[in-house]
């Protein structure tokens, strides 16, 4: 009762909200002009597996159409988060193409073997596993589902924080060539094609995009004369569908080359021993590491078929593989001598299955579904010091299987015209295996990145394990429509993310558990496996469709109940009695999200208001983490990262006809409060409130035969830090900075000192060239 009271007065408090926002730009970019969308111009969105208005959807749910991107100036996916409440995206630190993904203050960064996503990203019902490769660019796109809170009764592969949904365009009738050409500052170069075209009568068709994206760099690494945070991509996607009546099939294939140059970070101080000076550009980097090459590849295969069994049952298969390798040289301390650098490789596979039973009758609809997932991910890495040995280096190498069996089911009754109840549940089985090995080397890095050094000691881990995890998680639903085109909802749902391994954990530092004076396997396998994490999900909500339809709004109040919340980090550490740095995973006991969402998007006529806003209270309730072998709540001394308390966007379109074409400006803002980027608040690393400006003007000849767009991002060139890294000493119960009495920063890993960031990118000013035929 106490979280039906509290969830209410959000609600109210969004009324609010909504009604201060009222002479504001509003709207979402959800009922967007586009290939999705129903004759009254809202999008289709198909979050329960199934055609639906957004307002007939009793879920929080952004959706952005092919032309709401387009007019944006949209280039990957990234882009969704500045549309979207309480969402943040972004390209993982020292990398272009791995994604870091939060919803609702669930997510995770860290991308090593070991760690799940806590929000799922879907390309066309595909889930996939890691977040190497998941910056998917934009391009041959019907739209974008970002939904908030716990999904697992609908969808494959259960996750805490929610799901982003990437959906190509099936393929239609008419023959189709497209060409897009793109060019602007920093050198700034894209190409895509896309064509398709039916065979016969049409039942086959096929189709497929080739893409070329390219960028100068934002900024120069000044060691090795490179550009830093340029773009260089080579990427392709083919289509072979089947179209007859009852049934549908679509073989799709994907594939990914990004050879753009490492991402060095800037430092934040100067270097402690060698004085080098913080840069004033902050894309400019000084890192001397260049081995490996950075290169990233990926590609994947799936099947999809629908089938109609009759009027009321259809079937659904859909199959997968996937792969991708990257390989990158990470300098932390971003400096021309070697400090603390770290050469990583990544390899990962993916095989799922899943199939499904649609109910659709009259009053009864309903969805039962199995998922099978079997997963490897490798990474090794090479963590390299300046020490006053010759050449330390700790190698690592974890090897994390995952095999997953669910079985899942929801269903919806119409228990009069206006009042609907849906009920769900899922049960998943996650099996987790893990290989680990640490070792260390001198006179150099470890033979699998080409390095010299020759092993010493013994390894500061050795370990096989496995675990299991099993869970039951429900849902449901109560919607009201109190009338035609709006839905009152209330939900509750529960999310899960099974253990594991902590793939950089130090096995030698386990403690002796018995007493003993033996370190068993069984002590080793307690020190680095961590336990599942589980989310009770509670929302009210109200959607609108108002005014004959000129008027959207959507709002939502949530409370969010998160145990066992899983934090991987690292920390500078003693192996074998020599420096490194170790995973330090803790289970941080409970933490509480709750807040509000508010979406609208006004239609008057030649001008087109839309906007979002959310507001979040994350805080940790219990965060034990152990201090000199005491376990201590720091909870008073944490934040939840990546979650602003604030974040929201609003948006003006104005439509003018000129010849007969017609002429679109747009112009918008996005802002986000202040972020923290990881649990322990950092002065240096953690990033103020910011606003970033967009606008545009986009020419569209009848029936967009062609297009023309001018387009600004980040018009003010605003700096913000996106992510980073730091070694530097600190209290371990508050997390302040410790100083020297002189004042000077101690560096806890090498002598440098190490507190880098990275930035989201400067001011970018392009042109868009579409030719459709």
């Amino acid at each position: 009762m106490r979280t039906t009271a509290l969830s209410i007065n959000l609600l109210c408090r969004a009324s609010l909200i909504a009604s201060a926002m009222a002479g504001l730009t509003a709207v979402p970019a959800y009922a967007q002009d586009g290939a999705s969308e129903a004759d009254g111009g809202e999008i289709i969105v198909t979050a329960r597996r199934r055609e639906e208005t957004l307002t007939d959807v009793p879920i929080a749910i952004t959706a952005l159409s092919a032309d709401q991107l387009e007019r944006t100036g949209a280039i990957d996916i990234t882009a969704v988060a500045e549309q979207a409440p309480n969402v943040t995206l972004e390209a993982s630190r020292a990398t272009n193409s791995t994604l870091t993904a939060f919803i609702r203050g669930v997510g995770q960064q860290d991308p090593v073997s070991g760690f799940e996503q806590g929000v799922g990203i879907y390309l066309d019902d595909v889930y996939l596993n890691r977040p190497q490769a998941a910056v998917v660019d934009i391009y041959d796109v019907e739209r974008i589902e970002v939904l908030r809170g716990p999904q697992g009764t609908l969808y494959g592969r259960n996750t805490v924080g929610g799901a982003v949904k990437y959906v190509t365009r099936k393929i239609g009738m008419d023959p189709r060539l497209s060409l897009r050409g793109t060019y602007g500052t920093h050198d700034m170069a894209d190409g895509v094609i896309t064509a398709s075209t039916p065979v016969g009568d049409g039942t086959l068709r096929l189709g497929g995009s080739l893409a070329r994206l390219s960028r100068g760099g934002f900024g120069m690494n000044l060691t090795t004369g490179r550009e830093n945070y340029n773009k260089d991509v080579w990427a392709g996607r083919g289509t072979i569908e089947v179209h007859s009546d009852g049934f549908f099939a679509r073989i799709a294939g994907d594939y990914t080359h990004d050879r753009s140059n490492e991402r060095g970070g800037h430092r934040l101080i100067p270097s402690q021993f060698t004085a080098a000076p913080v840069l004033a550009n902050v894309f400019d980097t000084r890192g001397g590491l260049v081995s490996p090459k950075q290169d990233v590849k990926a590609w994947g295969l799936s099947l999809f078929m629908e089938g109609e069994l009759n009027d009321t049952l259809t079937v659904r298969s859909i199959t997968s593989y996937r792969k991708d390798d990257s390989s990158s040289p990470i300098d932390f301390d971003a400096l021309p001598s070697v400090d603390v650098d770290v050469p990583g490789i990544y390899a990962n596979t993916q095989t799922s299955q899943e199939l499904q039973l649609l109910i659709n009758s009259d009053r009864f609809n309903g969805l039962i579904g199995a998922y099978y997932l079997n997963a490897s991910a490798l990474t090794q890495f090479d963590v390299r010091l300046f020490t006053t040995l010759n050449g330390l280096t700790g190698f690592t190498s974890a090897d994390v299987g995952t095999d997953t069996l669910a079985a899942f089911a929801d269903f919806t009754y119409d228990l009069t015209d206006q009042l609907s109840l849906s009920v769900g549940g899922r049960y998943t089985w996650d099996e987790r295996t893990a290989s680990i090995l640490r070792q260390n080397y001198l006179g150099g890095g470890s033979p699998v990145f080409g390095g010299a050094g020759v092993a010493f000691g013994a390894p500061g881990t050795d370990f096989d394990g496995k675990s299991t995890f099993k869970k039951f998680t429900p849902r449901a639903s109560l919607s009201f429509k109190p009338a035609d085109g709006q839905n009152l909802y209330v939900s509750f749902s529960q999310g899960f993310k099974g253990g594991g391994f902590d793939p950089r954990g130090a096995g030698v530092n386990a403690p002796d558990l018995n007493t003993n004076g033996i370190r068993e396997d069984a002590e080793v396998a307690a020190f680095l496996s961590f336990r599942p994490e589980k989310v009770n999900s509670y929302e009210v909500g109200y959607k609108g469709s108002l005014f004959d339809r000129k008027l959207y709004v959507a709002m939502a109040a949530f409370r969010m109940d998160y145990t066992d919340v899983q934090i991987p980090g690292s920390v500078a550490c003693t192996v074998g009695g020599l420096p490194s740095f170790c995973g330090v995973v803790s289970n941080a006991g409970k933490a509480r999200m709750q807040g509000l969402e508010f979406e609208a998007r006004a239609n008057l006529g030649a001008l087109t208001l839309s906007g979002s806003l959310g507001y979040i209270d994350a805080k940790y309730l219990k965060y034990v983490t152990n201090i000199g072998g005491v376990p201590t709540d720091v909870a008073a001394f944490r934040k939840v990262q990546n979650t602003p308390a604030w974040t929201g966007n609003a948006q003006a379109s104005y439509r003018a006809d000129l010849g007969d074409g017609a002429l679109t400006f747009t112009g918008g803002v996005s802002f986000k409060s202040k972020t923290y980027q990881f649990e322990i608040p950092n002065p240096y690393l953690d990033q103020d409130a910011y606003q970033l400006v967009d606008a545009s003007i986009v020419y569209a000849a009848p029936d967009k035969r062609w297009t023309l767009g001018v387009y600004g991002k980040n018009l003010f060139d605003v700096k913000y830090k996106t992510s980073g890294y730091t070694f530097m000493a600190a209290n371990a119960t508050t997390g302040v900075l410790t100083t020297t009495a002189g004042g000077a920063l101690i560096p806890s890993l090498g002598r440098e000192g190490t507190l880098t960031a990275f930035y989201g990118n400067p001011r970018q000013v392009f042109v868009t060239a579409t030719v459709n035929f």
